[in-house]
């Protein structure tokens, strides 16, 4: 299903700063604009909206379609092939694609399993996909920690109590981080965790806080993350709630650096958008018209 912006409602694309500051970059009204990527280069964001891939050029502010074939409408589970001009990509039909960020034919990397698979992270050489996989597509059914060769080729199941989502490798290869409920009976408390994939065993909770946390995102140097923060008791990460992007150390999860409140929630920050230079990171907000001026 691909979404599209309430009446009156805006899609904004926000730049932060490890520092602190943050800059509005792009607006519209027109389409909605989720997951930003940044490309390897420093110079675009890739993001999905209204089932295609999108290119925005931060310096000169402009936006346009990736031309690609053999590929059905797009979701925002999307990712970089870290050779720079690749892009690995889910699709509504429940299928991994590897494209070119250049445009042109996509090829399918999933195989009809019987699940829907949902991408967030390949590892830093390239070789392998985490996603998570749903059952038959029903989502009353928790979402399965998964790996696959990033060719093709037989998947393998990471067993984690509860559902799990976000798997994305630490910049060393060695670990996935992700939001899981393992930690807890209640419904829908998601939070952060790490698990090495060498060594396997159960996954270490990087902090316990009474808000619902999804999609720890790494920046490329390891130093610093990024994640979003959902209200206590929210189920799932649904769209246009109050939400907070959340910067923060890996070695202190606990403390927050810097947060940013905004409207959004679904689409706001699934992927990783940290810049090559690990100095800032990209997001999006969804405000709706303020009626209390009219």
């Amino acid at each position: 299903m691909i979404r599209t912006l309430q009446p009156g409602q805006r899609c904004e694309v926000w730049i932060a700063s490890v520092t602190g500051e943050r800059k509005l970059v792009f607006s519209t009204d027109e389409v909605l604009l989720e997951a930003p990527n940044w490309t390897l280069d420093g110079g675009s964001l890739i993001l999905n909206g209204d089932g295609m891939l999108w290119t925005f050029e931060v310096a000169g502010r402009t936006i346009s379609p990736v031309p690609l074939t053999g590929i059905p409408d797009l979701n925002n589970d999307h990712v970089l092939d870290p050779d720079g001009r690749h892009i690995f990509l889910s699709a509504n039909d429940g299928h991994i694609y590897r494209a070119a960020l250049g445009g042109g034919a996509a090829v399918r990397i999933t195989k009809d399993d019987g699940d829907f698979h949902f991408l967030h992270g390949v590892s830093p050489d390239g070789r392998e996909l985490a996603y998570v996989g749903i059952q038959a597509g029903d989502f009353s059914q928790p979402g399965r920690l998964m790996t696959i060769p990033a060719g093709g080729g037989a998947s393998t199941h990471i067993s984690v109590d509860g559902h799990c989502d976000g798997p994305e490798y630490f910049p060393d290869g060695d670990w996935l981080y992700f939001n899981t409920e393992a930690f807890t009976s209640k419904p829908g408390h998601a939070q952060l965790a790490r698990l090495n994939i060498s060594r396997g065993g159960a996954p270490e909770q990087l902090l316990k806080s009474d808000s619902v946390d999804w999609f720890p995102h790494l920046s490329p140097d390891g130093r610093l993350a990024s994640y979003i923060r959902f209200p206590s008791g929210t189920e799932g990460h649904p769209a246009d709630l109050p939400v907070d992007v959340v910067l923060v150390s890996t070695d202190d999860w606990d403390t927050p650096l810097h947060t940013w409140p905004l409207f959004g929630g679904q689409g706001t920050l699934n992927v990783n958008s940290w810049s090559p230079g690990s100095d800032r990171f990209a997001y999006v907000a969804y405000p709706l018209a303020d009626t209390s001026k009219d």
